[in-house]
C-alpha cells in the first residue's frame, strides 16, 4: 500500500486521559496525513522483513556481514512482497503476504544456491519464512485498518453514484472518498462533498493530493486527460469504474460492464490460466480431499439411508460451455421436493430439507460426491457455481452477461459463494454474477489456493448456508 508523502502534518489534540477508543482516534487523526505515516508504513515493512533475515544470519555471520546480507535479501523479499500486494488486493492482507513471502522465498532459496558466503539450512530458512509471513499479514492488516487511500471521484453521472454509494457504505474498506468534482452529483450519499466543477480539476487534485482518481464517464475522463498529466509526478492513480470495482471490491459491476470488458481477457499481455494448470490443480486437490474424507463416507451413506429416498441424489447442470452433465450430492431433501415436476430455486430455510441434510449443508458434507464429477473433468474445485438447465431462459432475461460464466467450468467452491453466499432468486444471482465474472478474468493457482483456504477457514470458523 503506497501513501505518498506531501501534506502539511495535521494538529491532534489530546486528552488528559487516553482510552482505547482515544488512542484509535489519534492513530486515525495521524494516518489521514499522507506526510505523517508514509515513511512508517514503508519503514514498518522493511523493519519487519529485515529482523527475521537478520536474526537468520546473525548465528552465522559477522554482525556488519550479516546485516548487509540481511538488507540485500530483505530488498529481495520487499520486492516480491510489494508486488504481491498489489496484485492480490482484493483477496486480503494474509493472501497477498502469503503469495509475496512464497516467492520470495524462492528468489532467496535461489540467491543462496549462486551467492558465495551465504548458506541457509532449509529448517532455518523455513522459519523465517513463517516469521516474515505473519509479521508481514499483521502489519498490512494494521495498516489497511488506520491508512484509508484517498478516493477523488471525478463526473457526477450515475457510475459515480455507485461508487459513492458502495464506499460510503463499508467502512471497514481500506479506502476513503475526499469528495466529488464535476456538476451537482445526482443523489450522493450524505458526507461525501462537491469540491468543485471541472474546470477547477487542477486546483482540487492539488488540495486533495488523492492516491485514486475515478474517471466515471467519457466527457470527465476527456477533460481531465490534461490536468491529470500535468500532475502525474504527485504519484496518483487513474482508474475507470469497472476497474476500481474489480481492484478495491473483488467484483465486476454488471451496470457498467461493455462487450469490451470481455475482450480484454483475449490481450496480448493476459496471463492465461492455462488449462493443464488449472486441471492439474483439480486433479491433485480432488484426490486428496477423497482420500481425507474417504473414511466418512460410510457414515455419511447411512445416515442419509435413515430417511426414505437415494443416498446419492443426481441432477443435471450445466458445465462449461453449456454442455449438460450430471451432478452428484448426498441428498438433503425429501425424496419429494419437486413432486409437482416444476424445478424450483432452494431457498433460505427450505422446508423441504431434512434435519440431516440441513447439518450437511451447514457442513457442506453433503457435496463431496462432486469430487467425482472434478476427477471426471465435468467441475473445478474453484469455479462459479452450477446452475440446472430449467433456469436458464430466466436467468438471461433478467440477468445482464448471465450466460458468459459458462465460459469456465462450474466449481465446488467459488468467489462468488465465499463473498454472498448461495442464491435463491434472480436478485442475488445477478450480484454473484459479479463476483463470477472477476474470478473468470483473474483466475490463477494463487487465486484458486486462497479460495480453497478461505472455504476452509468459513466452514471451520462460520459454518452454515
Amino acid at each position: 500500500m503506497s501513501v505518498n508523502p506531501g501534506t502539511d502534518a495535521r494538529g491532534v489534540d489530546t486528552a488528559p486521559l487516553l482510552t482505547f477508543d482515544s488512542v484509535g482516534g489519534l492513530a486515525r487523526s495521524f494516518a489521514s496525513s499522507r506526510g505523517n505515516v508514509g515513511w512508517i508504513v514503508v519503514g514498518g515493512r522493511i523493519v519487519l522483513v529485515w529482523l527475521p533475515i537478520y536474526a537468520l544470519l546473525a548465528k552465522a555471520l559477522a554482525p556488519f556481514a550479516a546485516g548487509v546480507t540481511a538488507s540485500v535479501v530483505t530488498g529481495i523479499w520487499l520486492l516480491a512482497l510489494r508486488a504481491a500486494l498489489s496484485t492480490y488486493f482484493t483477496l486480503g492482507p494474509a493472501v497477498a503476504s502469503a503469495a509475496g513471502t512464497v516467492t520470495g522465498l524462492v528468489a532467496v532459496s535461489a540467491l543462496d544456491l549462486w551467492a558465495p558466503g551465504i548458506d541457509f539450512s532449509a529448517p532455518a530458512l523455513a522459519e523465517t519464512a513463517a516469521a516474515v509471513f505473519i509479521l508481514s499479514a499483521t502489519w498490512e492488516h494494521v495498516v489497511r485498518s488506520i491508512v484509508k487511500h484517498r478516493v477523488l471521484v471525478i463526473g457526477t453521472d450515475g457510475c459515480a453514484s455507485d461508487v459513492m454509494e458502495e464506499l460510503a457504505g463499508d467502512h471497514r474498506a481500506p479506502f476513503t472518498i475526499v469528495g466529488v468534482v464535476g456538476e451537482h452529483p445526482h443523489a450522493a450519499p450524505a458526507g461525501i462533498r462537491r469540491l468543485g466543477p471541472l474546470e477547477e480539476l487542477k486546483r482540487i487534485v492539488e488540495a486533495q493530493r488523492p492516491d485514486i482518481v475515478i474517471l466515471t464517464d467519457d466527457r470527465a475522463s476527456a477533460w481531465a486527460v490534461e490536468p491529470l498529466l500535468d500532475l502525474a509526478p504527485m504519484g496518483f492513480k487513474v482508474v475507470g469504474v469497472s476497474h476500481f470495482f474489480e481492484h478495491a471490491l473483488g467484483r465486476v459491476p454488471l451496470r457498467h460492464l461493455t462487450p469490451a470488458w470481455f475482450m480484454s481477457m483475449l490481450h496480448l499481455r493476459q496471463k492465461p490460466y492455462t488449462r493443464v494448470a488449472k486441471r492439474s490443480f483439480d486433479l491433485v486437490v480432488a484426490s486428496l480431499g477423497l482420500l481425507v474424507v474417504a473414511p466418512l463416507l460410510p457414515l455419511l451413506a447411512g445416515l442419509v439411508r435413515l430417511t426414505p429416498g437415494p443416498i446419492i441424489y443426481r441432477q443435471t447442470r450445466l458445465g462449461e460451455g453449456g454442455r449438460h452433465y450430471r451432478m452428484y450430492k448426498f441428498r438433503t431433501m425429501r425424496a419429494d421436493a419437486e413432486e409437482s415436476g416444476q424445478p424450483l430455486f432452494a431457498r433460505e430455510r427450505d422446508p423441504r430439507v431434512t434435519r440431516l441434510g440441513r447439518l450437511l449443508r451447514q457442513t457442506h458434507l453433503d457435496e463431496i460426491p462432486q469430487l467425482w464429477n472434478v476427477l471426471k473433468g465435468e467441475m473445478s474445485i474453484v469455479g462459479p457455481r452450477p446452475e440446472r438447465p430449467e433456469f436458464v431462459e430466466l436467468l438471461e432475461q433478467t440477468v445482464p452477461f448471465w450466460t458468459r460464466r459458462l465460459l469456465v467450468k462450474p466449481g465446488i467452491t467459488g468467489w462468488a459463494q465465499l463473498r454472498c453466499g448461495y442464491a435463491y432468486d434472480t436478485d442475488s444471482t445477478a450480484e454473484k454474477l459479479s463476483y463470477d465474472l472477476w474470478y473468470l478474468r483473474n483466475r490463477n493457482v494463487v487465486v484458486d489456493l486462497a479460495i480453497c483456504a478461505k472455504t476452509v477457514s468459513t466452514l471451520l470458523f462460520r459454518p452454515g448456508r
